[in-house]
């Protein structure tokens, strides 16, 4: 999220909106299998260990519940980005709607900037929870 929201963004922006909105659209092609990817190693990794390491969700301290709480915020906002503004968003860009497209872009551009926040906070609290 960082990359693109700090890296590809800025460097895309001198190109033409058509072109620039066309490589977003191959961008989160190609991203979002990643992403479904992410989440099923981290939902499989984290109750792995939550129920291997910690003996269960009432074994885990309060920073493992918090970091859970906002990991299924993320995803809810990921599936609502997936399902609702990417969809159409691609559909505009395969139409060449490109002013339509450049709105669902904006949806999509908030959702990725909490998105990138709450992951920050996670690994604050992933990190430091321990000593807490």
């Amino acid at each position: 999220m960082f990359f693109a929201y700090g890296v590809l963004r800025p460097s895309a922006a001198p190109l033409e909106s058509e072109t620039r909105l066309q490589l977003w659209r191959r961008v989160f092609r190609k991203f979002f299998p990643w992403v479904w990817t992410s989440i099923i190693i981290l939902l499989a990794s984290g109750y792995g260990m939550i129920f291997g390491f910690f003996g269960g969700l009432a074994g885990a301290g309060p920073y493992i519940h918090i970091m859970q709480g906002i990991g299924i915020v993320m995803m809810l906002l990921f599936l609502h980005l997936f399902f609702v503004p990417w969809r159409r968003f691609a559909a505009a860009v395969d139409g060449s709607h490109f002013t339509e497209a450049a709105k669902h872009l904006g949806q999509m551009r908030r959702i990725v900037a909490i998105n990138l926040g709450l992951g920050l906070i996670t690994i604050f609290v992933g990190v430091s929870g321990r000593f807490w």
